[in-house]
C-alpha cells in the first residue's frame, strides 16, 4: 500500500464486515468480469463491429462464501459458449488484499487510480478510462443510496455544521458540510443525511432540511443545534412550530466575550451549569433571574446577555428527565465532526465538493451501521407514549 498508515485503518474496518464493503466488491468483480468478456468478444455491448468473436447471452448468478458474508455476482455468459471469466477467480484468490483496499476506499473515498488498478489486477489487462469511470461511478452509488435512502419518525432532530477546504474555479474556499442525526422513538440513534455546499448559508440549510423532509423524516417533537448563520431562518421555513432547543455547551462558551474579566469564567461558567442542571423549568428561571440581577453591576453586558439568550437552551425542561442529558446538547455531532477533521485533514484541501461528500458520506455511513448495533440513548419514557 501507499499509506501504510490508512492500511493499518482499512484493516482494521474490513475486518468489521461493513455492509458496503461485500456491495463494493460485488459492483468492482461484476464490472472487471464484463470488461474481460468485452476483450474476448472484441466489441463492447450493443456495438456492431466486423471483429466480433460471439455475442453475450446476459448473467448467471454465482453465491460464493467469502471471508466478509455471501455475495452473489453475476458472471458474464457469452451465447456460444467457451468463456469463463478469470476475474473472479483471481478477485477470491486476492480476496484479502482487495477487502482492505475497498476499505481503504470505503474510508478515503473512491479513488479511479485505485479502480484502475484494481480492475486490470483482476482481468490482466489494461483497462480503458471509459471502463474505470464506469465502475468508479458504479462504486460511487453504493454511498449515494445510503445518502438518498428513505426516513421515517425521528422524535429528536440534531443539526450541525462544519468547514473543510475545497478548490474551486483555481481558488481555495470554504465548503460548509451539513450533518443530521436523530434519536427515534425507541430510543435508536441514526445519521440521517449529509449536504456540502459552497452556496449561501440559508439556502444551503433550507435545501438540506427540505431534503429530508422530503425523503420521510416526521414526528420531530425538538430540534437540537447550535445558532448557526441561516439556520434559525431555514428551520422556521421548513419546520415552522417545532421546538428548538441551543445547544448547552455552545450557549455556556459564548459567555464567555460579555466577561468584563476573564477571572470571573470559572464562575460564571459554574452559575450557568446550575441552571441548566436544575431538576426542573421553575428552579432553572429562578436561578437564571438570580444569576442576571448578581452580574447586573459587575457584568452589565453578561447580564444583559443571559437575559436575552439563556432561554433559549431551557426547552429540555419539556420532556423526559432521563432524555434531558442526550437532548441538550450536539455533543454527539461533534464527536463525529472532531473524527471527519482528523481523516479529512490527511487531504487538506479538497479538488472538488463531490470528493469532499464522498468521503464524508463514507465515514458517516460507518457511523451509523455502528450505531444500529450500539445501545440506545433515550430508554424509559418513549416519545410515544
Amino acid at each position: 500500500m501507499t499509506h501504510p498508515n490508512n492500511y493499518t485503518i482499512a484493516e482494521e474496518i474490513a475486518e468489521k464486515g461493513l455492509e458496503a464493503i461485500p456491495e463494493m466488491m460485488r459492483v468492482l468483480i461484476n464490472n472487471a468480469m464484463q470488461v474481460e468478456r468485452s476483450r474476448y468478444l472484441q466489441a463492447e455491448q450493443y456495438e456492431r463491429t466486423k471483429d466480433r468473436k460471439g455475442h453475450a447471452n446476459g448473467f448467471k448468478p454465482k453465491t460464493i462464501q467469502t471471508r466478509i458474508g455471501n455475495i452473489t455476482f453475476a458472471v458474464p455468459q457469452v451465447r456460444e459458449g467457451g468463456f469463463y471469466p478469470s476475474a473472479l477467480e483471481k478477485g477470491l484468490r486476492s480476496e484479502r488484499a482487495l477487502t482492505i483496499t475497498l476499505a481503504e476506499m470505503y474510508v478515503q473515498g473512491v479513488s479511479t487510480r485505485k479502480v484502475k488498478t484494481i480492475t486490470e489486477q483482476l482481468c490482466g489487462i489494461e483497462v480503458s478510462a471509459t471502463q474505470v469511470s464506469r465502475a468508479t461511478a458504479q462504486l460511487d452509488e453504493v454511498l449515494q443510496e445510503w445518502r438518498e435512502r428513505p426516513l421515517g419518525e425521528i422524535s429528536y432532530l440534531f443539526v450541525d455544521a462544519r468547514y473543510e477546504k475545497i478548490r474551486e474555479a483555481g481558488q481555495v474556499r470554504d465548503a460548509a458540510v451539513l450533518v443530521a442525526s436523530g434519536i427515534t422513538p425507541e430510543g435508536e440513534r441514526q445519521i440521517l443525511g449529509v449536504s456540502v455546499s459552497l452556496s449561501e448559508h440559508e439556502t444551503h440549510w433550507k435545501a438540506f432540511l427540505k431534503s429530508l423532509k422530503e425523503r420521510g423524516l416526521h414526528g420531530i417533537k425538538l430540534i437540537i443545534s447550535d445558532d448557526h448563520e441561516g439556520l434559525g431562518a431555514a428551520r422556521r421555513a421548513v419546520f415552522g412550530g417545532i421546538p428548538w432547543q441551543r445547544c448547552q455547551f455552545h450557549l455556556q462558551q459564548n459567555a464567555g466575550a460579555y466577561l468584563p474579566r476573564q477571572s470571573m469564567r470559572l464562575e460564571v461558567a459554574a452559575d450557568i451549569r446550575a441552571i441548566f442542571n436544575a431538576p426542573d423549568r421553575k428552579t432553572a428561571e429562578e436561578l437564571l433571574q438570580s444569576a442576571i440581577q448578581k452580574y447586573a453591576i459587575s457584568a452589565p453586558r453578561l447580564s444583559s446577555w443571559l437575559e436575552n439568550n439563556l432561554f433559549e437552551g431551557s426547552l429540555v425542561f419539556d420532556f423526559p428527565l432521563e432524555h434531558r442529558r442526550t437532548i441538550r446538547t450536539t455533543n454527539s455531532l461533534e464527536r463525529i465532526n472532531k473524527e471527519i477533521r482528523r481523516r479529512t485533514r490527511v487531504v487538506g484541501v479538497f479538488p472538488n465538493q463531490a470528493s469532499c461528500l464522498r468521503l464524508v458520506s463514507a465515514l458517516l455511513m460507518e457511523t451509523c451501521e455502528e450505531w444500529q448495533i450500539g445501545k440506545h440513548f433515550c430508554t424509559g419514557k418513549f416519545m410515544n407514549s
